[in-house]
């Protein structure tokens, strides 16, 4: 099936029930204890610098564990596998000395998740893979500097060709869609969505885009301040297949801004959460149940069509979800009045 085909099951499928998307990857490839060894593999024997924790990597030097991982989900019930790219662009892996291997990372996660997706496609229920672009590591809306608020430690160009670089690469590797998740700054996701739309010129062909900001605190604003309304504002232009939240917050405090969010978009709702907030150890201890419970809640109020897990969910809350959602139908997408809408941090609309 071209891409064509599989967009246009992918629209299919939102229209007839809620699209569920997988877990979390950074917890689950915490779960295997790997060793430095074990992230170096053959290819970075060598390297200078430590390496564990970059679980990019791993595409790369260990790929049967992310493989097992999407097959984990996809067995669970997920429609859509997200690959392991949430810091494979050159400003995240410039800070393991790794930025040479972008392309290649990008590539081969698109290739094991699409695989993964295939392999458990049937007649009966088609699955995708989404290419996953992380927020990078650094910030255009906020100096690192508290002695130097002017200070910037990137610039709006080079957000926009490490991203560029990303999604060329997860597109060489065959994705169905693209996600730009954890947005905390706007400006940064500004840079993306450049560069994605010169990326689709290039190509001659659009994916479908999924963005998703993230709520950092229970003020309900990002971390550059936006109040999801105004964050929703900021982007709209894209045209998203879906705009969301994901992590931060668990799915009980996450449902307010979630339901903003359902007001004023007209277009697919997504949301995955975290299991909850972290204790004091950084677990998670949020159960499948209470997961699914609170997101069947926000189905059962037509609030969302795409629904998932973040940090600490494992292919256990994705089969919970998947049991929650199943007869629920999926959000109306509302049809909005032309009207002048800006943003700043807070949302301004003028009606005529």
């Amino acid at each position: 099936m071209s891409r064509q085909p599989r967009t246009e099951a992918l629209e299919e499928i939102t229209r007839a029930r809620i699209l569920v998307l997988d877990g979390a990857m950074g917890t689950e490839i915490q779960n295997l204890a790997l060793t430095e060894e074990d992230f170096r593999g053959d290819l970075l024997a060598a390297h200078n610098n430590d390496l564990k924790g970059n679980n990019d990597l791993l595409s790369l030097t260990k790929p049967e564990a992310i493989q097992a991982i999407h097959a984990a989900f996809l067995d669970a019930g997920a429609d859509v596998v997200t690959t392991n790219t949430f810091n494979a662009t050159v400003m995240s892996q410039a800070d393991y000395g790794t930025e040479h291997l972008v392309h290649d990372i990008n590539v081969a996660a698109a290739r094991i998740a699409v695989e993964a997706a295939r392999a458990a496609t049937t007649p009966e229920r088609t699955r995708f893979a989404a290419g996953a672009l992380g927020p990078t590591s650094k910030t255009a809306s906020i100096s690192p500097d508290v002695t130097d608020p002017g200070y910037r430690a990137i610039t709006f160009d080079q957000l926009r060709d490490g991203y560029l670089q990303a999604a060329r690469s997860l597109v060489e590797g065959g994705v169905d869609l693209l996600i730009l998740e954890t947005v905390f700054d706007t400006l940064n996701a500004k840079a993306a969505i450049f560069a994605l739309e010169e990326l689709f010129a290039e190509l001659g062909f659009r994916l479908p885009l999924i963005l998703s900001g993230t709520i950092t605190d229970l003020s309900g604003r990002t971390l550059t301040g936006q109040t999801t309304e105004a964050f929703w504002n900021s982007v709209r232009h894209a045209r998203p297949f879906a705009i969301g939240l994901n992590c931060s917050l668990g799915a009980e405090h996450m449902r307010p801004y979630v339901a903003e969010l359902a007001r004023v978009a007209d277009t697919r709702i997504s949301a995955y959460p975290n299991a909850g907030l972290p204790n004091e150890f950084g677990e998670y201890d949020e159960t499948p149940e209470q997961t699914a419970a609170f997101l069947g809640e926000w189905a059962e109020s037509g609030l969302v069509n795409i629904l998932g897990g973040c940090c600490g969910t494992t292919p256990a809350h994705t089969s919970a979800i998947v049991a929650a959602v199943a007869d629920v139908a999926p959000r109306d997408i509302p049809e909005m009045a032309p009207s002048l809408r800006l943003s700043g941090l807070e949302a301004l609309e003028v009606r005529a």
